[in-house]
This record gives C-alpha cells, sequence and structure tokens, in this order.
C-alpha cells in the first residue's frame, strides 16, 4: 500500500508491505510509517482493506483513525469476510474510495492468494530445469548440475517465495533432496512428498501425502498452504499437467543438449495424441540467467471471472479511470 500525503499531488509518499501472517497489514505498516501525513492523504491499495477482526485489527479501523480521505483500491477482496464491506464502511464513514484502478496488475501480483480464496487450493507453480532438448537427467539418472548457479538461485528465491514444496517419493529415493533454501535470503518451505518417504531421507521433515491429487490439494490449502511449488520428478509433473493443476510454469533451460532419446524427458507419461490436443500456455517472461534461460508460462483458460468480478464489484465513484497509482503491495 502506499499513502501519498496532499491526495494525489506531490507530497511526499509512505510505502508499507504486509508481514506474514499474524504480523501487520500493509495499510497499518504504510500508515505507521506516514504518522501525522496521513491525514487528508490518498491511499493506494492492491487489496481491497479488511472490516472484520481476524489476526490483525480491521485496517478499515486505522486507515479513519488516521484520517485518510481517499482510498484506490485495486481489487476487491474475494474473501467472504470482506467482500465489498470494507468499501462500503469506508463509504459509509465518507471516505471517497476508487475501485478498478490497475486491477490486472493487481491481478497478476495477487494470483496466489486469488486463487486460494476462490478455490479453497494452493496456486500451484511447476518448476523443472532442463536441456534445451527437453531433458531433466542423463540415462544413469544424473542431474547434478543441468543449470548454473544463478539459475539455481532463482530457483531458490522462488522456493522462498512458496508455502511448500513436493516432490514424488521416486525423487527423494534417487536424489535425496534437501529442498530447503540455501542459495536465496528468506525461510524454508514446508516440504511435502507423494508417497512413503525412506528412512533417513535428507527431505524430513517432511509430510508424507497420497492420493487423488485433486484431494491433495484441497487438504494443502484448507491447511493455509497458498503457494505450492511442485519441483518434480517427471511423473509428478506430467500428473499436476495432465490433470491441469498447474497455474504457473517455470521453465530454467541450459544450453546443452543431451543429443538422444534415452535421456529423461521433462514428462513421464502420455502427451498429446495429436498436434490438435498440443497444449499451449501463454508465454508470460523470457529472461537470462547466467549462461541460461528462465521461461515462464502460464495456461490459457476461459476466463469466467470477469463477470463475476463486475457482478461482485461495488459501485465505483466514477474517478478511477484518473488514477494510476494503485501499485503498492498488500
Amino acid at each position: 500500500m502506499i499513502v501519498a500525503a496532499g491526495g494525489s499531488g506531490g507530497g511526499p509518499a509512505f510505502e508499507g508491505a504486509s508481514s506474514p501472517p499474524g504480523g501487520p497489514h500493509a495499510e497499518a505498516e504504510a500508515l505507521r510509517r506516514a504518522g501525522t501525513s496521513a491525514r487528508g492523504a490518498t491511499a493506494y491499495v492492491t487489496l481491497e482493506p479488511c472490516a472484520h477482526h481476524g489476526r490483525t485489527a480491521p485496517c478499515v479501523d486505522a486507515l479513519l483513525a488516521a484520517g485518510v480521505t481517499r482510498v484506490v483500491v485495486a481489487l476487491v477482496d474475494p474473501d467472504p469476510r470482506v467482500s465489498g464491506a470494507g468499501i462500503d464502511r469506508l463509504r459509509e464513514e465518507g471516505v471517497e474510495v476508487s475501485v478498478g484502478t490497475c486491477e490486472e496488475e493487481a491481478r497478476d501480483l495477487l494470483a496466489p492468494y486469488l486463487t486460494h480464496r476462490l478455490t479453497g487450493r494452493p496456486f500451484v507453480v511447476l518448476k523443472l530445469a532442463a536441456s534445451l532438448d527437453g531433458r531433466i537427467a542423463a540415462p544413469d539418472g544424473s542431474s547434478a548440475w543441468i543449470t548454473g548457479e544463478e539459475a539455481r538461485a532463482d530457483a531458490h528465491r522462488l522456493r522462498a517465495e512458496s508455502d511448500s514444496v513436493l516432490v514424488g517419493a521416486g525423487t527423494v529415493r534417487c536424489d535425496d533432496p534437501r529442498l530447503t533454501v540455501r542459495d536465496a535470503p528468506g525461510r524454508s518451505p514446508r516440504r511435502v512428498v507423494l508417497g512413503a518417504i525412506p528412512p533417513g531421507a535428507r527431505v524430513e521433515p517432511a509430510t508424507s501425502m497420497c492420493g487423488d491429487l485433486g484431494a491433495v490439494l484441497d487438504e494443502l490449502g484448507a491447511q493455509d498452504v497458498v503457494q505450492l511449488l511442485v519441483e518434480g520428478g517427471a511423473r509428478v509433473a506430467h500428473d499436476f499437467h495432465a490433470a491441469g493443476l498447474v497455474d504457473k510454469y517455470v521453465l530454467y533451460l541450459a544450453p546443452a543438449l543431451f543429443g538422444g532419446d534415452d535421456a529423461l524427458s521433462m514428462f513421464a507419461g502420455p502427451g498429446a495424441a495429436t498436434i490438435r490436443h498440443l497444449w499451449r500456455g501463454r508465454l508470460v517472461s523470457v529472461r537470462a540467467l547466467g549462461a541460461d534461460l528462465r521461461v515462464e508460462l502460464a495456461p490459457v483458460r476461459a476466463d469466467a471471472s470477469a463477470s463475476e468480478r463486475t457482478a461482485h464489484r461495488p459501485p465505483d465513484d466514477g474517478t478511477a479511470a484518473s488514477d494510476a497509482r494503485a501499485k503498492g503491495r498488500s
């Protein structure tokens, strides 16, 4: 969130980001930094301020107590405890509120949270490191390392951003990974293994799970796992992909070729039977990491949420189109 003193003019701005669960929300942090400068100011938020008592006090109360007179909201919070209540409360107290500025940018930024709130399941990121011919390990099973240090450090940052990391029991048996964060700042995520965990495995402490992948995601979502990083192996990657459960693909590609068909492919299992059934995604970004490439893909899905967003969005006050500053992270 950003608090801009002096309304939307050229006064100082104070930014805040939400802490981990239980800590202050972005609004409280930005208001703390702004102090008395918040009186008469405009607050720019990515997500509608909460109006209920949860782990923290309502952000709406903090905004009102600070004397903020205008709030620019990018997204209505789909959480049923909020879902327009925060906006309604602000307007009832005479605060000017506009909704929808930078909505798509905020939707991308908050995709894990929105997915969890709307489906009850985690936002699933599938991460794979491969050669340019799509192979993740040699015929003898060796795979350390296909990509370079920069790509591996970026993968560790991805782990640190996730609530949980998941692999199959076969990967644990073959590679004995730790799945911790070592090459980047941040905490290590909870480890989940599909299948039985071999005694003495370095992945411990970890949770063993099995069964239908949808049920696994339901259980993890109920345990407040908002983002799940799936790291393989090839069979697990295939099963998540084939079931349409992946929300984001992150591929680290090395300028290397195994040059044959006997190395292990990224996906182990039946693929598209004809070109008509070829899976096509949306290319989100491509960037170099040392000698390697980081490619991010998103599934192309029918956007049924547009009409829902319109149906549930509180009436705008007509000023949203003139604002383009709702870029503070909540």
